[in-house]
Formats: C-alpha cells, sequence, structure tokens
C-alpha cells in the first residue's frame, strides 16, 4: 500500500499546489518565459480547473500536498485531444510511485471526459518524467501541438487512450 493518496484538488490547495508549481519548475531550468509557471492559472489551480472537461488533482503524503497533476482540453487543439498539465512533485513524492499513479488517474479521467488522445509537453532535462510517459505509451512528436504559449518547452508526446 502506498504511502500517499491522490485526491481531487479543494479550493485550500491552491496555494500549495502554485507553491509546488514555483519550486519545482526552476530547478529544471523552466522559469524563464514560455514555461508553464507564468501562466495565470497557476495562482488557482482549482478554479482553473473546475471547467468542463477539466481536472486537477493532488498528491498527499503525511498530510501534506506534494505533488499534483491534470488534465484539460488542449487550446486551440483538436476536441479530442487534451493535455497532460502541470504535473509536478517535490523531491520527497519521487520515486514512490506517485508519478505513475497521478497519471493513470488522469488518463482514466481523461478517458471518462471523451478524449481520445492526450498530448504533453516537457523539456530536456526532465528526464525521469520523460521515461514515465514513454513507459506508459507515449510517443515522442517532432513538433508541439495546440497553443499552449510553452514555448520553452522542447519535447512533446502524445498517446491514444
Amino acid at each position: 500500500m502506498p504511502n500517499f493518496f491522490i485526491r481531487p484538488i479543494e479550493p485550500r490547495d491552491s496555494a500549495a499546489v502554485a507553491t509546488i508549481i514555483r519550486t519545482v519548475m526552476p530547478e529544471f531550468g523552466a522559469d524563464g518565459p514560455g514555461f508553464a509557471i507564468h501562466d495565470p492559472e497557476v495562482n488557482d489551480m482549482h478554479a482553473s480547473y473546475a471547467r468542463p472537461r477539466s481536472a486537477y488533482f493532488v498528491v498527499e503524503r503525511d498530510g501534506v500536498v506534494v505533488g499534483g497533476g491534470g488534465v484539460a482540453p488542449l487550446d486551440a487543439g483538436e476536441d479530442d485531444v487534451c493535455e497532460l498539465r502541470k504535473m509536478y512533485f517535490l523531491p520527497e513524492a519521487r520515486g514512490i510511485g506517485a508519478g505513475a499513479a497521478m497519471m493513470h488517474r488522469c488518463l482514466d479521467t481523461a478517458r471518462s471526459f471523451g478524449f481520445k488522445r492526450c498530448y504533453i509537453e516537457t523539456l530536456t532535462g526532465m528526464d525521469a518524467a520523460q521515461v514515465l510517459y514513454q513507459k506508459n505509451g507515449f510517443k515522442a512528436l517532432c513538433e508541439p501541438m495546440g497553443g499552449t504559449g510553452h514555448f520553452g518547452c522542447d519535447r512533446f508526446f502524445i498517446r491514444d487512450l
């Protein structure tokens, strides 16, 4: 039995999730222009994912939120494509299976919303994440999809749901 659990984000979690995103992204050099750290939704993830066909989940360990991830329609993308979004974990949530569990929760949710494919973008240096994606059926793309505005990302993946 894992020593963490995943649950839907609640309003009280938004500040913790924003802190996680703003802590983890610079660790990988993703703090300049063109990265998700600057997206307005980071300030209130609960409200941002209360939209149709969107969901955000948090990883809780010992009563503390230590990570999160979500799905939403791909901006300016095809109607059947979602994006796996803002999946970041503090060091204490890494290497314990939380990433795989979160990804599966998000993909199951995306299927329930009627999406047929899931897209994700990341960057060189987030190697463990890329291994996780590829292990779980994501295939590399040569260029980005949709209109995320994350021009700082240089790795793109998609998988059928």
